[in-house]
């Protein structure tokens, strides 16, 4: 299909919160994150008198035939230039939308940068790589376009995600160009091909619902989506489906994982790390039965070997979306990314 990259076309005006991703399997996958970060935005919108709250503003930075593929931009009330993250969401590359903010995003809006949050288009409908060069097209355009639209100071920019948003965040350390100041990964992945994606999921919320294979080939033909919120019917049955059989890659790409292995080498993040990949941090939690803590082990072991900075956080106990850990671990890990953000910004 012909792809037109937008300069950027406002869509809404400005917006003191942020909704949570509409599909239940993604609320439970980060509850306590999401939850928390709205209501961080609305403590610090109410708390601080005379003080403008972060506007958003929604723009569409691609076009895909008649899909257009939005962008929300949170940024501060006052003028002037700030840094600028791009905010990748969550959701097994299925699921969710830009309106997806877990902390920290929250606490860096507050903290004066400037967020572009993407929506990029949705698997099944859409295959992997072409959603990988969507949020790639989203950086490009934030690179191109932010100073001028809304502000940012593109010298530099760091890119954040969690879960799926964590896994496209590292692959934009290798299929940007020049890549990102550096990346984020909340409880991400580096690759699509070990036993944990291609195996039996061992993790209980993807045992939650059970249809037949007949049922699961009858899955509704809708055409490309860029949220979750366009989608004509729920995927929720159709992803654990792909969890409980290992189909979730294939799924994903219309490649074997184990066959055809080779087609998915050039679009993980663990098998193209080189010594020009961006500084990163990883957190993780212990207990994650969704997306294994030995994938963000894996990838700073990787790291290690081509001597790329970066940072390992494991959360003991966590479970996905860091859920089931001391309130005063969790703030730690949080303030954990923003030092790491601040410091790589030169903050």
């Amino acid at each position: 299909m012909r792809q037109k990259k937008l300069d950027g076309e406002k869509q809404t005006s400005a917006s003191r919160a942020c909704n949570i991703c509409r599909d239940a399997r993604s609320a439970a996958a980060w509850k306590i994150p999401v939850l928390l970060g709205i209501a961080f935005i609305a403590v610090f919108s109410s708390s601080l008198p005379g003080t403008p709250p972060p506007a958003k503003t929604t723009y569409t930075y691609k076009r895909v035939g008649n899909l257009e593929i939005r962008a929300d931009v949170y940024r501060p009330g006052d003028p002037g230039e700030r840094p600028v993250l791009v905010n990748v969401h969550g959701g097994a590359l299925m699921k969710s939308g830009r309106e997806s903010l877990p902390r920290p995003v929250p606490d860096l809006i507050e903290k004066g940068y400037v967020v572009v949050s993407v929506d990029y288009r949705l698997g099944p409908e859409t295959r992997l790589p072409e959603i990988i060069e969507d949020v790639a097209d989203a950086c490009r355009w934030v690179r191109s376009r932010g100073r001028s639209l809304f502000g940012a100071d593109t010298r530099k920019m760091g890119v954040i995600g969690h879960s799926a948003g964590g896994f496209l965040t590292l692959a934009m350390g290798h299929r940007l160009q020049p890549p990102p100041s550096f990346l984020v990964s909340f409880y991400g992945y580096g690759e699509l091909v070990g036993h944990w994606a291609t195996g039996p999921s061992p993790d209980p919320e993807h045992w939650e619902t059970s249809i037949s294979a007949e049922e699961a080939d009858k899955r509704p033909a809708d055409p490309p989506i860029s949220n979750a919120s366009e989608r004509s019917y729920s995927i929720l049955p159709y992803y654990n489906y792909y969890r409980q059989k290992g189909l979730w890659p294939k799924m994903l790409t219309g490649w074997d994982p184990i066959a055809e292995k080779y087609k998915y080498v050039p679009y993980l993040p663990l098998f193209n790390v080189t010594p020009a990949y961006p500084p990163t941090l990883l957190v993780h939690g212990s207990r994650d039965m969704d997306v294994p803590a030995q994938q963000s082990r894996l990838m700073a072991d990787r790291l290690t070997q081509h001597n790329v900075e970066h940072e390992l956080l494991i959360l003991e106990g966590a479970e996905h979306g860091l859920r089931g850990v001391d309130p005063q671990r969790l703030e730690e890990a949080y303030r954990t990314a923003i030092r790491f953000v601040d410091r790589f910004m030169g903050r």
